[in-house]
């Protein structure tokens, strides 16, 4: 499911093309092999520098946030959640970015919707030596992208370290001799109506805000992701 936050300038609400990016969501959920559903809020820098500056320290736009979803408790320990998580994304960033590498807004944030499902996956490109930077690279080429962002970072300034977009991560996939930072994580902020993963944080407002945008209540906004079998 992607929504997009009312308060975002006409001017860019009108190139999102957001059938043709919750496609592509689909796909990437599919060649990442994530299991549950993502739901990606489409924003403006206002609102991401404000999650930048609770979640991560960063007083300052970023592009794209990520925001796992916690494993629900059953009977027999933790079982995973029907809900991948959560991914914010800046339309203004992904703006400026798009014509940095002179290509469409649409296709920018194509980019940044394969980063930020990669994060909700459990990679972290400072801690797994190189494993998420070459995944990404084998699925943007296989979903049609020209670049993916860690290689445009590591090929604009290579000594440069890669600052993570993930606002609250789960471990990566190989064990890491510096810890994960984890956020008290809940459920899915965006997608559901119930306890959310950053409740208090702000997401959950301008999800309300957008359904009552469109009409509807949330989850009934948009179609959702299918799920990775």
């Amino acid at each position: 499911m992607i929504l997009t936050d009312p308060d975002i300038r006409p001017a860019y609400a009108r190139r999102l093309r957001v059938p043709q990016l919750e496609l592509f969501l689909e796909q990437a959920i599919r060649a990442v092999k994530l299991r549950g559903d993502v739901s990606v809020l489409l924003t403006g820098d206002k609102q991401i520098r404000r999650w930048n500056r609770e979640f991560r320290g960063k007083n300052k736009p970023t592009d794209v946030l990520s925001f796992p979803a916690a494993p629900l408790d059953g009977p027999d320990g933790p079982i995973p959640a029907p809900i991948a998580g959560d991914l914010a994304i800046s339309v203004e960033t992904a703006a400026r970015q798009a014509a940095e590498q002179r290509h469409a807004l649409v296709e920018e944030l194509k980019v940044l919707l394969l980063h930020g499902t990669l994060h909700l996956a459990g990679y972290d490109h400072e801690t797994d030596n190189g494993e998420m930077a070459r995944l990404e690279q084998r699925l943007r080429a296989k979903l049609g992208l020209q670049s993916s962002l860690i290689e445009r970072t590591h090929n604009a300034s290579p000594k440069r370290p890669l600052s993570v977009r993930s606002a609250a991560k789960r471990p990566a996939k190989k064990a890491s001799s510096k810890p994960a930072k984890k956020m008290p994580a809940k459920k899915s902020a965006v997608a559901a109506t119930r306890k959310t993963a950053t409740e208090g944080y702000g997401l959950e407002p301008v999800r309300k805000a957008a359904a009552k945008r469109a009409g509807a209540l949330a989850p009934e906004v948009s179609r959702p992701a299918k799920r990775s079998r």
